[in-house]
C-alpha cells in the first residue's frame, strides 16, 4: 500500500480513471452489439443510424483518450465494411 500522501491520492484518481474508462470501453461494446443487430437485420436506415451512433462513441473514446485514435478509425472502418453490402443488398 502507498505510504506518502501523494502516492495515496495516486491510488484514489487511478480508482476513478479506471472506472469512467471503464464505462466508455462498455458502452463502446454495447453500440457496436447494436449496430451489428442493425445490419444483420437488413434494415437499411436503422443499420446507418446504428453505424452513426457507433462512429460517435468510438470518436468520443478516443477523443477522452481512452482508446488511441487509430483503434477508433480501424473499428469505424470495420463496421463501415460490414455496412456496405448490406446498404447496397
Amino acid at each position: 500500500m502507498a505510504n506518502t500522501k501523494s502516492a495515496l491520492k495516486r491510488v484514489r484518481q487511478t480508482k476513478v480513471r479506471t472506472a469512467q474508462n471503464r464505462a466508455v470501453k462498455a458502452n463502446v461494446k454495447t453500440v457496436r452489439k447494436a449496430a451489428l443487430a442493425a445490419i444483420s437485420s437488413g434494415d437499411k436506415a436503422a443499420a446507418q443510424a446504428a453505424y452513426d451512433q457507433y462512429a460517435s462513441a468510438t470518436d468520443k473514446a478516443a477523443k477522452s483518450g481512452t482508446i488511441h485514435k487509430r483503434t477508433a478509425d480501424r473499428l469505424k472502418s470495420r463496421m463501415a465494411a460490414r455496412l456496405k453490402p448490406a446498404a447496397t443488398a
